[in-house]
């Protein structure tokens, strides 16, 4: 059902070099920071504002496709398989996969969070009272599985709430299965809107450069905006060098900490499951130029369900998994709260002993679970932690806010790719991924 014909595929590759979406979203980067840089927001509000408009109208209509794209492709997909056996061990395969990677993104955030001490150094404020971001409690086990029940549609779509809508979409494919023939006209009705929302989605990823521009002029506009150093405002181009500057350690340790993520967690999966970590990375390069440039997972998800699905895994596994994972599968963000949080201890010169960092890594494991809805998430996770480990949580938020965007795009670039791959993995687990090189699908058995 989800292979390619081999004149489909020799289809897609011949493409003139200047029609590449890639090449596009790389050029609206430069000129976002460009122009970004070149109009602060301070003195330029009037281009600030637009630089916004653009960016918030560009997510704005991805968040408008994700329900509609997702629903009827998951319904369609499980009613077509009819498999209610084969759905529940797919979701039991994503969630072990899920939390084994969740928590080597943690160690690996502890381990280099210890190695680099990147908060030693950093400027916190003791008194301060409140960041600006929402005190959030973070949700406790039982919410968390609670959370997973849908309870009103209407409003987890406006919410962009995921994870109860792919389990209502879910449960809803298999009821299609159990009436038979008589459900024909609805499945009939959800194809047509899947392939229209396949259509829908095409012309809104279009303008995905000028959401890439939007989204990069007004988060450097926003940097190059007067900021007061020692007594003197700075503002401009030096203003955006010396908030990079102050913070280049704590920010390269997270860069480096994700790479190494990459390279010594996620590159070994792709080498197991025997997907070529540079044709995967060839494939989902899009989206996730377009999570880095616009710190938005929502805004990569359709791109990102589209090139899996073109990569090679069935649609059913990819409209499961992939949304599941942007609740249960932020390695990049489960990293960062890690390694942010040992990084405030260091700022505020209180040493963690080891079983309490261990202790740490098992709550945010925990806490990291159901939020991603929530603005700023990761910082409402840091804050909440923060204190029940005798930190001061609402300073070293206020800290991090200085760079937490700069942080936020390469964290949110690893979420996408690593849930990019997690589908690919399920897919190989259930001997369903298809193997474009060699246009078949790959079998391997079933437990």
């Amino acid at each position: 059902m989800d292979a390619q014909k081999p004149a489909e595929v020799s289809k897609a590759v011949a493409k003139p070099w200047f029609r590449s979406g890639t090449l596009w979203i790389l050029v609206a980067l430069v000129l976002g920071v460009a122009l970004g840089g070149s109009f602060p927001q301070d003195s330029s509000p009037g281009a600030y504002e637009f630089f916004r408009f653009l960016s918030r109208a560009f997510i704005a209509l991805i968040k408008g496709l994700i329900v509609p794209l997702l629903v009827s492709t998951l319904v369609v997909g499980i009613a077509q398989t009819g498999d209610l056996k084969a759905v529940g061990r797919m979701g039991g395969k994503a969630l072990l996969y899920f939390e084994v990677v969740t928590t080597l993104a943690l160690a690996l955030g502890l381990a280099v969070a210890n190695w680099l001490r990147p908060g030693d150094g950093l400027p916190i404020d003791l008194g301060v009272v409140s960041s600006g971001v929402a005190q959030v409690k973070p949700a406790t086990g039982w919410e968390i599985a609670l959370h997973l029940f849908p309870s009103n549609l209407a409003k987890h779509w406006v919410d962009g709430d995921l994870l109860p809508i792919v389990v209502f979409a879910v449960m809803f494919g298999v009821s299609l299965t159990r009436i038979g023939p008589q459900g024909k006209t609805i499945l009939d009705a959800l194809e047509a809107t899947a392939q229209t929302m396949f259509k829908y989605t095409d012309m809104v990823m279009r303008l995905t450069p000028i959401g890439v521009f939007g989204a990069m002029a007004y988060n450097v506009s926003h940097m190059a905006a007067g900021h007061e150093v020692g007594g003197v405002v700075v503002r401009g181009w030096p203003a955006v060098a010396y908030l990079v500057g102050r913070y280049a350690k704590l920010v390269g340790s997270l860069y480096l900490a994700l790479f190494l993520l990459f390279l010594l967690v996620f590159v070994p999966v792709m080498r197991i499951v025997r997907v070529s970590p540079f044709a995967f990375l060839r494939k989902i390069r899009e989206p996730a130029l377009t999570a880095f440039t616009t710190a938005s997972s929502e805004a990569a998800l359709p791109q990102l369900l589209e090139k899996v699905v073109e990569f090679g895994v069935p649609r059913r596994v990819a409209s499961f998994v992939i949304p599941a994972g942007y609740s249960f599968n932020l390695d990049g963000s489960t990293l960062y709260l890690v390694l942010a949080s040992v990084s405030i201890a260091q700022a505020a010169h209180i040493e963690l002993r080891l079983s309490q960092q261990i202790i740490m890594v098992v709550a945010f494991m925990l806490t990291s679970k159901g939020v991603a809805g929530v603005p700023r998430a990761t910082l409402v996770i840091i804050a909440g932690t923060c204190a029940s480990f005798g930190l001061p949580g609402e300073a070293g938020v206020a800290m991090l806010l200085a760079v937490d965007e700069v942080m936020d795009m390469a964290r949110t670039t690893i979420n996408v790719i690593g849930n990019g791959l997690a589908s690919v993995v399920v897919a190989r687990w259930e001997g369903v991924f298809v193997d474009k090189d060699a246009l078949s699908v790959t079998e391997s058995p079933k437990p």
